[in-house]
């Protein structure tokens, strides 16, 4: 008996690979019922590493990249910020300078453990009024934080020599800027008074 030759065999394993396609629900040209995307439909798998950094950097837009215009300041108070860096927003600052995120299991992984954060705050003013495009008049507040962060620095070498680097005196600063507007002056909201 003589053997195959390669066309052949080549032949029979495409019609076998389209059988396969055609009869599994899988294969985009057959007839469906309802609309199809034809070739689009075939899901395109996404690394998780680009899934966190677009859910990182909506998180960040969304809680810390907006600057918030508050209500004219009252006459007779003295002008204080309110509210110090959040730990999140502290520790998101720290990862933009220092990044820890990533590594490699095994071979090299760097930690943080049994942080520490000290809040300062070292300046508070706010400018004099001036007008800004599409807000009008404001007045813009300053306050800025000196953030001091201390913690354990764990890196776990795994080659060529398996071993831990262990500091438990680490420590990091932080310069964190809270500026928002104040409005200035007889403030017209848009919201008609039903008197």
């Amino acid at each position: 008996m003589s053997r195959p030759n390669r066309f052949t065999t080549s032949t029979i394993a495409i019609l076998l690979a389209l059988c396969s396609l055609s009869t599994s629900g899988c294969y985009w040209g057959l007839p469906t019922t309802g609309p199809s995307l034809g070739i689009f439909a075939v899901p395109v798998p996404v690394s998780p590493y680009f899934q966190k950094k677009k859910e990182d950097q909506f998180w960040q837009k969304e809680r810390y990249d907006r600057v918030p215009i508050l209500g004219p300041l009252t006459s007779g108070t003295e002008a204080v910020a309110l509210d110090p860096p959040s730990d999140d927003e502290v520790m998101r600052a720290m990862e933009k300078a220092r990044p820890v995120q990533g590594g490699i299991p095994f071979l090299h992984e760097h930690n943080r453990n049994n942080v520490r954060i000290v809040k300062e705050k070292i300046s508070d003013y706010v400018d004099p009024p001036r007008v800004y495009p599409m807000i009008g008049p404001a007045q813009q507040h300053h306050a800025h934080y000196k953030c001091t962060i201390y913690f354990e620095d764990v890196r776990r070498i795994g080659w060529p020599v398996p071993h831990t680097l262990r500091d438990e005196d680490a420590r990091e600063v932080i310069y964190v800027d809270h500026n928002h507007l104040h409005m200035v002056g007889n403030v017209d909201t848009g919201v008609q008074s039903p008197y």
